[in-house]
């Protein structure tokens, strides 16, 4: 098992109680701090599918505190994107299990 799979088995990704939590923007620009990404370029344009999709691959992996889940993700958006997701297996595994919309998505 190398670092990089054995630091993933043993991350802890958090998830809301209900899906409903997850009330962020869903227009303009977002700026994510630091802890979220620690990229050159922190700023997405939620008018960018793409961009969005990057900023919430980001957030659901680095999250920290569940205020980072409510604050940035959206509900609607995230079962939209869902399928488009680019997450480790155990991130997307967590919330598929508490969430059934979500498999239904993908």
């Amino acid at each position: 098992m190398n670092a990089k799979t054995r630091y993933a088995s043993r991350r802890t990704y958090l998830v809301p109680a209900d899906l409903s939590e997850l009330a962020g923007p869903i227009s303009g620009v977002v700026e994510l701090p630091i802890h979220l990404d620690w990229s050159e370029q922190r700023v997405y344009d939620l008018s960018d599918d793409s961009h969005v999709g990057l900023m919430y691959e980001r957030v659901i992996r680095e999250a920290s505190h569940l205020d980072d889940l409510r604050a940035y993700l959206n509900h609607e958006t995230l079962v939209r994107l869902w399928p488009h997701l680019y997450l480790p297996v155990q991130a997307r595994n967590v919330w598929e299990t508490r969430f059934r919309d979500l498999v239904r998505a993908a």
